[in-house]
């Protein structure tokens, strides 16, 4: 081979496709876009017809792969737009056919995507060869979304510059390697002994990857140590991995991009247009509540135009010496474990970010296998000795019953709940129990942006759980469309109707009543003790939900910004267990128990002191594993 080829790892690939490939099949360029290689061809059909041959070929180059016509191979738009409709079923629903011929690409955005991809993407290949075009498939949602719409949007207009991003990327990312991975360095820059702000180094002499960028909720202006020397300097980060949308995870990211960093972000599909909405709510509660937001709207467009999408399971280069996969969470939508390979099987380690070890209504329960674990960074938010979180079928029973009570003396019940994961989940349940007759029927108001996140639950139903997926791919069994489900969008008007009005059950935001519409049912609602307030999700210290939850009745109230005045609550205020996203003390130690290999070392993190501390010493007594409750801006070398 010749020295060029050395020299660059772009032309020694090129020269393996060429070797690998046919003669009758041309090869016009070669480039990696990100962790894909893209092969642009002048014979797009009879790749198409060929489709064992990009099998061989990615299991050759150990890559995934693209094969996209060479401008000018294609039908015309005019010209393959009827062909297509020809070709697809008309059951398929589809909304949306774009073309993009700087990449030969078709969008066709469809009801019943499975529909137009065929049986082992038979009708894919048939598009390519009748007209030359390389298709590209996206669900409608079922649910009108404006988050779903407004990304995908801009996501198209961005495609030529996301093209010129995609493509430095990956030069980064198959560089030849400057050194040898003789360690591997993890930093906590937040969520050590604590909850929220999550942030994490993980370091080799060669790569630099910042995993999840998160605020503290109910602690204002404490925010990950990004200054300090392993996070500097930010521009020069290769890689970002956010493991899930929640704000502690993810509503700090922008700020990497105000402060000059201009590269890749990691993420499922679904958490990326989660993380959208969740961030830009975050800058909208700050304005309203008189704060200055640590960033513009605009870096968060910086942001999503900065994503690389992962599904589950798949192995994607991100850098030379390191390899992530993430896998199913079971958490939120779109959460990940992720699993990073260093080196050519040098080290292995997992950030669990947040997980749920048991199936949900929403989800399966978190997947924990792997091929090789050394080290485990692992959540612990119930990491307590007695943090055993009641079965779901219990608290699925005090729940009802604690509504029926409500009902029965003519009150409401107002649920405080997280936007994402906590809200679909009671929706789901809510829904059902009326359908079977275990609460009366009467409405259920959703308020804040709980509405629009159940439509991206629906945009996506991959990553529900598989009888739910099923249930929402059929629109008269969408449990999500259900009649009594109302959205709150008549601000406070309409509160003080529904507030003065029926029993009811209202779902709002934000889940740790650190802000947001819950504020306003508190006053509506919080005098009169016919009224049940009922907490399902985690209440972590320092938010006005864990003062509540903990038995303060005498609240700080401030009226629309003027003077500050004490709300006195005289509702009835209830908690029940079982709901939550997180393992309980159980399912974190099954999650541990269920691994094979075990890991060697564990670092618990997200939790409090005595959560971390006594997670730490259970997992070591447990399985003799070596086990540390870290403290915030240490380093951790493993080799």
């Amino acid at each position: 081979m010749s020295s060029d080829h050395e020299n660059d790892p772009l032309e020694t690939v090129r020269a393996q496709v060429e070797a690998e490939i046919p003669d009758d099949l041309d090869i016009s360029r070669v480039t990696y876009e990100g962790p894909e290689l893209v092969i642009y061809t002048e014979t797009p059909r009879k790749f198409a017809e060929r489709d064992g041959v990009i099998r061989k070929l990615a299991n050759t180059v150990r890559k995934r792969i693209t094969v996209r016509p060479a401008a000018g191979t294609q039908a015309s738009p005019a010209d393959a737009k009827p062909r297509i409709l020809d070709l697809i079923p008309a059951d398929a629903g589809i909304t949306n056919l774009q073309f993009y011929p700087a990449t030969g690409e078709v969008l066709i955005e469809a009801e019943k995507p499975g529909l137009v991809i065929g049986r082992r993407a038979s009708t894919l290949r048939e598009i390519t060869q009748e007209v030359g075009w390389t298709p590209e498939v996206l669900r409608t949602p079922p649910m009108e979304s404006s988050t779903v719409d407004n990304v995908r949007n801009f996501l198209m207009q961005e495609r030529d510059e996301r093209r010129e991003f995609l493509e430095r990327v990956g030069d980064q990312i198959h560089r030849e390697p400057m050194h040898e991975p003789e360690w591997v360095r993890v930093t906590t820059l937040g969520c050590c002994r604590e909850v929220g702000r999550a942030s994490f180094i993980l370091s080799t002499p060669e790569t630099r990857v910042l995993i999840d960028c998160g605020d503290k909720p109910g602690a204002e202006g404490e925010v990950p140590y990004l200054q300090i020397p392993e996070a500097n300097p930010i521009p020069d980060l290769d890689a970002v991995v956010l493991t899930h949308a929640h704000l502690d995870h993810s509503a700090l990211l922008p700020l990497l991009f105000k402060y000059g960093y201009d590269g890749p972000v990691y993420t499922t599909q679904a958490t990326r247009d989660l993380m959208g909405l969740l961030q830009l709510d975050y800058l909208d509660v700050a304005a309203k509540e008189g704060r200055t937001p640590p960033y513009e709207s605009a870096m968060v467009r910086e942001e999503l135009k900065h994503t690389i999408t992962v599904d589950y399971g798949d192995v994607t280069d991100i850098a030379p010496d390191i390899k992530l996969t993430f896998h199913n969470a079971g958490h939120i939508l779109g959460s990940a474990v992720a699993h990073f390979h260093v080196g050519d099987g040098f080290h292995n380690i997992v950030f669990s970010g947040d997980v749920h070890y048991t199936d949900t209504r929403l989800f399966n329960g978190a997947s924990n296998d792997f091929p090789r674990v050394e080290s485990l960074i692992m959540e612990s938010t119930y990491g307590r000795r007695n943090d055993y979180q009641t079965d779901q079928e219990d608290s699925e029973r005090k729940l009802t019953e604690l509504i029926n009570d409500t009902y029965e003396q003519d009150g409401i019940v107002v649920i405080p709940a997280f936007a994402v994961g906590r809200s679909q989940e009671l929706m789901l349940v809510l829904e059902e129990a009326m359908r079977e007759d275990r609460l009366p029927t009467m409405p259920i108001y959703l308020d804040g942006m709980i509405r629009e996140a159940t439509a991206i639950h629906t945009a996506y139903p991959e990553f529900l759980r598989d009888g739910l997926r099923q249930r929402i791919l059929h629109e008269d069994e969408n449990p999500f469309l259900a009649e009594q489900f109302h959205q709150v969008d008549g601000g406070q008007e309409m509160r003080e109707d529904i507030a003065g009005g029926e029993p009811c059950i209202i779902l709002s935001t934000s889940g740790m009543v650190t802000g947001g519409p819950i504020m306003s049912w508190l006053e509506l609602l919080g005098g009169d003790p016919k009224n049940t307030l009922i907490f399902v999700g985690y209440q972590a210290q320092g938010t006005l939900g864990r003062r509540i939850q903990s038995g303060r009745r005498e609240i700080p109230f401030s009226d629309r910004g003027s003077r500050s005045e004490q709300l006195t609550l005289r509702f009835d205020v209830e908690s029940v267990s079982g709901f939550s996203g997180h393992a309980d003390r159980n399912g974190l130690e099954n999650f541990v128990r269920t691994m094979n290999p075990r890991p060697e070392r564990i670092l618990c993190v997200h939790g409090d002191e005595s959560s971390t501390d006594q997670l730490s010493s259970g997992l070591y007594q447990e399985f003799n594993i070596r086990t540390h409750a870290p403290r915030n801006m240490e380093t951790f070398r493993f080799d």
